[in-house]
């Protein structure tokens, strides 16, 4: 059985768990390493369970922390035994993810404990965990989302991309669980205070997937029958969005297209800076 749990959500920090009962991942660390601690400690996770943090890629919201997590003050690592130093946390992203975060202000000239690097569709372990790594469409050097299987069931996470790729398409197709971006609404965000740059940025192939476009995936899926049983809504902007309108705007298109929330999949929304329930998969 997987188990997910958001500790946040959304461009003020995001880092996700990923657990079985054997082993534990953290999807980005782009909150405080206290709030981490809290997001664990919530969940019944020992610290020591965690056996890897993924890095989806260089943005400030996704990797705020990831130093401290695998430095000396950092998460507790397994006893390595009577005179051994215990290995640095294992850290994961891509090599383009890599240089780009090296060359940031906070991490330049330095070298992030337990670096490792992983590839586009190249799957790997993690203890009881695949981890099926892709790609997404965002204004980052080589932005990667990732699936998680373990025990027959997988939670695929989708956020921080413009668009729906045929690939990204294929991951949420077969999801059990389907983490699922849905920033903003483009009503919201065309007449608010926001820059025109950055709402032409936020609208754009490398920007964020509105209400809308989620909606349009989750109801493609349910009429091809591929559906994941829930759909958990996450990245919601502060500024142009809000759970209800998020909720609403899917529960719209899925009733106009013949289904229903709660009959034919279950939607919960991933609140903003909350350590949210724990989906068990």
């Amino acid at each position: 059985m997987l188990r997910f749990c958001s500790f946040s959500s959304g461009s003020s920090g995001n880092c996700y768990l990923i657990r079985t009962d054997r082993t534990a991942l953290l999807v980005d660390a782009g909150i405080p390493l206290k709030r981490i601690r809290e997001g664990l400690a919530a969940t019944g996770t020992a610290e020591e369970s965690v056996a890897a943090v993924l890095i989806t890629h260089e943005h400030s919201d996704h990797i705020r922390s990831v130093g401290a997590l695998a430095g000396p003050r950092g998460l507790k690592r397994p006893d390595a035994g009577e005179g051994g130093e215990p290995e640095p946390l294992p850290v994961y992203a891509n090599e383009e993810t890599w240089e780009a975060i090296e060359h940031l202000p906070p991490f330049a000239g330095s070298r992030i404990p337990g670096r490792r690097t992983c590839r586009f569709s190249e799957p790997f372990a993690v203890g009881d965990i695949t981890v099926e790594p892709f790609h997404l469409s965002h204004d980052a050097v080589a932005a990667m989302g990732y699936s998680f299987v373990s025990g027959g069931s997988r939670v695929t996470v989708v956020t921080d991309t413009g668009v729906i790729t045929d690939e990204i398409r294929e991951k949420a197709r077969q999801a059990d669980l389907l983490v699922l971006e849905a920033n903003h609404d483009v009503g919201m965000l065309r007449i608010g205070s926001y820059p025109w740059f950055l709402k032409q940025r936020i609208l754009g192939c490398y920007g964020h997937l509105s209400n809308d476009t989620a909606a349009e995936l989750v109801c493609e899926l349910l009429r091809e029958g591929t559906a994941p049983k829930t759909v958990a809504l996450a990245h919601l902007s502060k500024q142009n969005n809000f759970p209800e309108m998020a909720w609403q705007t899917l529960a719209n298109a899925v009733e106009e297209a013949g289904f229903r929330i709660g009959r034919d999949l279950e939607v919960k929304i991933l609140v903003r800076d909350t350590i949210s329930e724990v989906f068990c998969v």
